[in-house]
């Protein structure tokens, strides 16, 4: 009698490692199966979290919109009741620069409105005007010769001639740089032209580390020289000369409730007279910053906006704009 049939070894080992193998292909077919489905996971999680923030930014960016929009609302409001400026209790928008806010929904906006002759105008700049700029740029941290350079690098860059000024700069400087150019002869189209002077960095112009930059504070919107101290900010009042910090937060705070007329009343000095004015125009800055929850920086947007009787205009848009606020 035969005993139980066995398989030979070999055999036994063939199937074995058959069995291995599916056993290896079940895995490797899992580990590509579970890295799809993580990556389609992260994909979706991904598409998901920027539909979301471009949701979000859209919606800053339409509340900011609505900001600017007010403040343009504002400023024809004020201008059709001019004798409410003069109230105490007044509920018309100061064109200073003060902030606004308004809250939407969720969200909300800020607004700033500043008449463009609260601000240094570097078109009608002069030799006189320059020391008003020169003193700006030194409060803001610029040393005393790069301050000299800039004042007299805007003279010559806008003047019609090819004479150089003390510490200026024409064409022959601006034709040895890296990439050269010319001084353009001209008044300035655009306040970022100014990034082409001698002297003005990024970092001046724009400002730093949460510090203000001579953005804030020129403009070449109007063709006053003067400083309107009824919208000025406090950097460009103490430039004036014969301006200190005290008299500039007593024309603050005297503006707060009424407009300035009177240099005595807060007690400017006389030799600030020349560089002064108690005048308005009818071109304004608006700065908006919508904002959603509780946003701190929000999306920013600037305008330069003239004002006329039956329509307004655009002189500047920028969307989102640089801001220091």
């Amino acid at each position: 009698m035969k005993g139980p049939q066995t398989s030979p070894p070999f055999e036994w080992s063939l199937i074995l490692s058959k069995k291995g193998v599916a056993l290896l292909m079940v895995l490797w077919v899992l580990t590509i199966l579970m890295v799809i489905v993580l990556s389609f996971s992260f994909m979706a999680r991904t598409e998901t979290h920027a539909t979301l923030t471009f949701k979000e930014g859209m919606e800053m960016k339409f509340l900011a919109e609505a900001g600017v929009q007010r403040g343009i609302e504002e400023i024809y409001y004020s201008k059709q009741n001019p004798q409410l400026s003069q109230l105490t209790e007044s509920d018309t928008w100061k064109t200073d620069g003060t902030p606004y806010s308004s809250s939407l929904g969720e969200g909300g906006y800020e607004v700033r409105i500043t008449d463009e002759t609260g601000k240094i105008n570097i078109n009608t700049l002069n030799e006189t005007s320059g020391i008003i700029l020169k003193t700006l740029l030194m409060q803001m941290g610029v040393q005393d010769d790069n301050a000299d350079t800039i004042v007299d690098s805007i003279l010559d860059w806008k003047d019609p001639d090819d004479l150089v000024r003390l510490h200026g700069a024409e064409s022959d400087y601006y034709m040895s740089l890296p990439n050269p150019y010319k001084a353009k002869n001209a008044n300035f189209d655009t306040l970022e032209e100014l990034l082409l002077v001698k002297g003005v960095t990024y970092e001046i112009f724009f400002g730093s580390e949460g510090k203000k930059g001579l953005v804030d504070f020129i403009t070449i919107y109007t063709n006053m020289n003067a400083i309107n101290v009824n919208a000025a900010p406090k950097e460009v009042l103490m430039a004036v000369p014969g301006i200190t910090p005290e008299v500039a937060d007593a024309i603050i705070n005297f503006r707060q409730d009424q407009i300035l007329t009177n240099a005595q009343v807060v007690g400017i000095p006389p030799q600030s007279i020349p560089f002064i004015s108690f005048a308005g125009s009818n071109t304004y800055s608006i700065e908006g910053r919508g904002y959603k929850g509780e946003e701190t920086k929000g999306y920013p947007i600037k305008a330069v906006v003239a004002i006329e009787p039956a329509k307004y205009k655009f002189l500047y848009y920028k969307s989102p704009a640089a801001t220091s606020q």
